[in-house]
């Protein structure tokens, strides 16, 4: 499972312009399966997603064509965890360590 921390690098003026063609690539991701769950940083000054169901190339990948990445209005960090607990209705996404 991956956390994708955004964080602005312009103007959220800019992000605004850009707002429309992020959800349609986030609409696109969960579609696909791989997005859990999503949203904007308090304050705004970003966003956070949940992902799982790739690999780290994949999920860079798939984090470089958000138009925010790919116009340059944030900057991505991804970390990748194991998730060996979770809550009742995410059992499915419940990992085991690696040997």
């Amino acid at each position: 499972m991956f956390v994708l921390e955004l964080t602005y690098t312009a103007p959220v003026e800019r992000v605004d312009a850009l707002l429309d063609a992020h959800v349609e690539w986030l609409d696109a991701q969960y579609a696909a399966g791989v997005f859990i769950a999503s949203g904007r940083k308090n304050p705004r000054d970003g966003g956070v997603i949940l992902a799982a169901g790739v690999d780290r190339a994949e999920i860079e990948k798939i984090a470089a064509a958000d138009p925010f990445s790919a116009e340059g209005v944030c900057a991505y960090r991804i970390t990748e965890f194991y998730a060996t607990k979770t809550a009742g209705g995410l059992e499915a996404f419940r990992e085991q360590l690696p040997s």
